[in-house]
């Protein structure tokens, strides 16, 4: 199955810049690249034809660095102002050519070896039908984790701030069927205005939503996640 790569890089970094790192987000280097382009990259030699960045309008350098590596053949770079992660999401549904959707937060970081395979289930259970896919962890950093509660068989059941046992979180790579593009649409409409929102409503409307576990994500929240980061892929 063909997936389109959505890399969202709608927020403004104030957490990186309260502590001192001067660099965008999206600039923030990671095993000596900066982590766009390491993810666009990654989207790239999965086997996505096409890779859309969102990135918040205002923030040096990141469109420039991105062309300026990639060109505008297979990458498209959107400047938004969104308000809110699901707005930025509903943008970049429209900016990508119809499908299903490889989508990633641009501060996640995952090893080379997880994000193929991350890639290679979510293709496999979208082409199955799947309306979703959620890639998880057990490794919980995130100050505000979205806990993921599964049945038996590995789909998603509930997600919420409510730990479950044994701990999984939402990863931040998402696998979106174009069923599940036109319900953020509606979502949007009817007032849901975050991301974990949006997929506790798909959840509630009986979507299918299987998981693809990995070990270890790293969220680029703070510049202590950097160090995780850098030490994950060296």
């Amino acid at each position: 199955m063909t997936l389109h790569g959505l890399v969202l890089a709608g927020g403004t970094g104030s957490r990186l810049a309260a502590e001192g790192l001067s660099d965008p987000k999206p600039l923030v280097s990671v095993g000596g690249r900066p982590q766009v382009v390491r993810l666009i990259e990654t989207m790239l030699a999965s086997g996505c034809p096409t890779v859309t960045c969102m990135v918040r309008e205002g923030l040096p350098g990141v469109r420039e660095t991105i062309e300026a590596q990639f060109g505008a053949d297979k990458v498209k770079v959107v400047l938004c102002s969104t308000p809110s992660s699901l707005h930025t999401l509903v943008a970049g549904l429209g900016a990508v050519p119809d499908g299903a959707i490889f989508c990633a937060m641009v501060d996640t970081v995952m090893r080379p070896a997880d994000w193929e395979r991350a890639f290679r289930e979510t293709a496999a259970h979208l082409e199955e039908g799947a309306d979703a896919v959620l890639v998880v962890t057990p490794f919980v950093q995130d100050e505000t984790p979205l806990y993921v509660h599964r049945d038996a068989q590995g789909l998603a059941v509930r997600v919420g701030s409510q730990r479950c046992e044994p701990p999984l979180v939402t990863g931040g790579v998402y696998g979106f069927s174009p069923t599940a593009r036109g319900a953020a649409r509606e979502a949007l409409a009817d007032g849901v205005h975050r991301m974990r929102g949006f997929l506790q409503r798909l959840l509630e409307e009986g979507a299918r939503v299987p998981t693809v576990e990995v070990e270890q994500v790293v969220d680029l929240d703070h510049v202590a996640d950097l160090k995780a980061a850098e030490a994950m892929v060296a």
